[in-house]
């Protein structure tokens, strides 16, 4: 590629995630993510799975070799400035990924999926351990909600008072910034972003839909597109909070369960 035609494409983020055959979360959230703010989104796919409105039907987990050579595929050719990470359901995947990863040196949003909106398990217990010792050591920013504090720490959080201990039980496995998101509790919706002595609380207020489908992928995602353009820790957080409140509030019925939030909620699209 010329320097003049270089100069000319947008920052390149990658994800490596599941496919979501019902579009609102996984791959397909990311992509429409990344695709909304600007940047260049590229995919490395570790699971396929059987999903729609309703829940998780069926999953595949990719071989690992498929996992790497895609990973390899993009990075040494196209490059990339962001990593962001989803779906890693194994053990062996988990390792191989935060493998890839740390050899990498741009930085990387690990959302360490545990388990789906509608409650089906989407990692092994036998691979959170090496999300504590293999993948959280590796990330930039580390995204999980409270029942992945949980699964992660042990730590139980019931209110706001709880996030700053579930915060530095996170930091200790080794991500330089951990973001807590308290969308489980009640009241406002309330994250709490630390590095372990800056804080930052984001705050947006709770809306009465319950078409949510794909919110945590939507955020990670938009944290490591506005860290592929050079923002902050800090700035990147702000901005994806205040894009995925938007994409929430803007949220559509789909199917019979629970719908998507509207990653083009921007643009009138989705179900505007």
């Amino acid at each position: 590629m010329s320097a003049s035609s270089r100069a000319s494409a947008p920052p390149r983020v990658l994800t490596v995630a599941g496919s979501d055959s019902g579009g609102g979360a996984g791959i397909q959230a990311d992509l429409k993510t990344m695709l909304a703010l600007g940047v260049h989104g590229m995919s490395v796919l570790t699971a396929v799975t059987a999903q729609n409105s309703l829940g998780v039907q069926g999953a595949w987990e990719l071989p690992v070799e498929a996992v790497r050579a895609q990973y390899r595929s993009v990075v040494d050719d196209i490059g990339v400035d962001a990593v962001k990470t989803g779906m890693l359901s194994s053990a062996e995947l988990v390792e191989t990924v935060a493998e890839l990863i740390g050899g990498t040196a741009v930085p990387s949003v690990v959302d360490p999926v545990g388990v789906s909106k509608h409650g089906d398990s989407l990692l092994a217990a036998s691979a959170l351990d090496s999300v504590r010792t293999k993948l959280l050591p590796v990330a930039t920013v580390a995204t999980p909600n409270l029942d992945e504090v949980a699964q992660l720490t042990g730590v139980e959080v019931e209110s706001e008072d709880g996030m700053r201990r579930a915060a530095a039980a996170v930091l200790a496995y080794g991500p330089t910034w951990v973001l807590i998101k308290g969308g489980h509790l009640s009241g406002d919706a309330v994250d709490f972003l630390t590095d372990g002595s800056q804080e930052h609380w984001l705050r947006a207020p709770r809306f009465d839909n319950r078409h949510t489908h794909g919110t945590g992928c939507t955020l990670a995602s938009a944290i490591a597109s506005g860290l592929a353009k050079g923002q902050s820790v800090p700035e990147a957080v702000t901005a994806a909070k205040e894009y995925v409140t938007g994409a929430i509030a803007a949220g559509f019925a789909l199917g019979g369960g629970i719908g998507p939030v509207d990653h083009g909620w921007r643009f009138g699209t989705g179900g505007a």
